[in-house]
């Protein structure tokens, strides 16, 4: 039997595997919303109107950990952090794209 292994968890299904990366409520929106390019968390959040700052930090975070969002802090006054996709990240969007034809299909006028 096949194992994989993402941060210390250990998966028996790359599907599996997947759906924890980009699973929940904002880990796909998230995703989606940087495929553009790099967003700064207040753009980030005007988007994603019904996320709480802590929710938003946290995905963000956890995205960070597994690889797929780069965040990148610019010394400067006021701080400024921005976040775009890794490589990793840019794999992701193929199967995002997939999602959102078949989420398109239930769209109503």
């Amino acid at each position: 039997m096949k194992r994989y292994k993402l941060n210390g968890t250990f998966f028996y299904c790359p599907v599996d595997l997947t759906l924890h990366i980009v699973g929940g409520r904002w880990k796909g929106i998230i995703i989606w919303n940087l495929r553009s390019g790099a967003r700064r968390f207040g753009e980030l959040k005007r988007t994603l109107v019904t996320i709480n700052d802590k929710m938003l930090s946290q995905v963000l975070k956890d995205l960070e950990e597994q690889g797929v969002v780069n965040r990148k802090v610019y010394e400067v006054v006021p701080p400024k952090v921005e976040y775009s996709l890794t490589e990793e990240g840019q794999k992701l969007l193929p199967i995002m794209e997939a999602m959102s034809v078949y989420g398109g299909k239930f769209e109503v006028e």
